[in-house]
């Protein structure tokens, strides 16, 4: 079908999670006009039995299934490839868009920018309630010329997490003839960040970026598809991955890079990376201490009073400390722990 805007979804063993996404766009002012396209991994669930059924009702519907698993950067690539709309909204398989989303996005790309930066709702289970995730402190419908090093630095400058820096696919929708002016970078592949890398790659050549208001979907807080290593790996995922993206395409002591360290820093603060260190005491047998202190230098390398202060909190912590510290935070990770966490604890002790 010919659409302005492709919806591209990589999925694996996410038969749970994909009918409730799909309807949330299907169900849209504008669900019949868009294209989806849905690039399963090789799923070992019933995926292909649900999509089967959704593509008989839903002729803007492609279902295109991998002969073997290929991984979240590769898959996500090749998610774009049957894609036919001039906009490619790349969506995660488990989030939900929000109403009115679908027709807002398509009102937007009308402007012809390269790239366009969707918020989300996050869910915190400490208030339990839903809160606007932040991206860039901008005004509302900024534009960035990333291509351009002074309006570059700014963005840069602004942004708030790594969001800012395209890391969650269910907020960018990109033009497909922009995404297709470079490859997958094999160097990223595995990383989980080679969407990130491409994005990196592609400043230079010229790469306007919108930030849209308001969310646009909600991410579901119940699943994490890069946790399946620990709290540790996936806290290792994150950091060693957009360090290295930073360095490789800007330089280490860059304007650039320094500004992702930063953000780095912002997300994994002082109390997240305790909490790592505090599953280390409570998981010895699912998480690595000596990994732990390791991402807590590289974190915490840029000198300044502030990090010194971090890397001391941190030195003299212990499990007891953090317990009396942060009951409710501590409980809550202990708890969800799972059953095989717990016996493997058991068994090393």
């Amino acid at each position: 079908m010919t659409a302005s805007l492709s919806i591209c979804i990589p999925i694996y063993n996410f038969a749970k999670f994909i009918p409730e996404t799909l309807d949330s766009i299907l169900g849209q002012d504008g669900g019949d006009e868009v294209q989806i396209v849905i690039l399963d991994g090789a799923s070992t669930d019933n995926t292909a039995e649900i999509l089967a059924g959704y593509e008989r009702k839903h002729p803007n519907i492609k279902y295109v299934r991998q002969p073997q698993k290929g991984g979240i950067d590769r898959d996500m690539a090749k998610s774009v490839e049957p894609a036919t709309g001039d906009y490619c909204w790349l969506f995660s398989g488990d989030d939900i868009m929000r109403p009115g989303a679908l027709r807002r996005a398509l009102n937007e790309i009308q402007s012809g920018h390269d790239l366009y930066l969707c918020k989300h709702m996050e869910y915190y289970f400490y208030h339990d309630s839903w809160t606007e995730y932040p991206t860039v402190a901008c005004e509302d419908a900024a534009v960035f010329e990333l291509s351009d090093p002074r309006s570059r630095h700014d963005y840069f400058s602004k942004a708030v997490n790594t969001e800012a820096f395209l890391s969650f696919i269910g907020g960018i929708i990109v033009k497909r003839s922009t995404w297709n002016r470079v490859p997958l970078n094999e160097k990223f592949v595995g990383s989980c960040w080679g969407h990130v890398a491409r994005f990196f790659e592609l400043m230079p050549g010229g790469l306007s970026i919108k930030v849209l208001s308001g969310a646009l979907l909600d991410r579901r807080p119940d699943n994490d598809s890069f946790a399946g290593g620990g709290m540790v790996n996936r806290y290792r995922i994150a950091i060693d991955g957009f360090h290295n993206i930073a360095d490789h395409f800007f330089g280490h002591d860059s304007i650039e890079a320094f500004h992702v360290r930063r953000v780095i820093r912002h997300e994994f603060h002082p109390l997240a990376m305790q909490l790592g260190k505090f599953m280390c005491f409570v998981n010895p047998a699912g998480e690595s201490l000596a990994l732990m202190d390791s991402l807590m230098k590289k974190v915490y390398s840029d000198f300044s009073i502030g990090n010194l202060r971090a890397k001391f909190a941190y030195a003299t912590m212990s499990a007891e400390r953090f317990r009396r510290q942060q009951p409710e935070l501590s409980a809550h990770h202990e708890k969800q722990r799972s059953p095989n966490e717990k016996m493997d604890e058991r068994h090393a002790g």
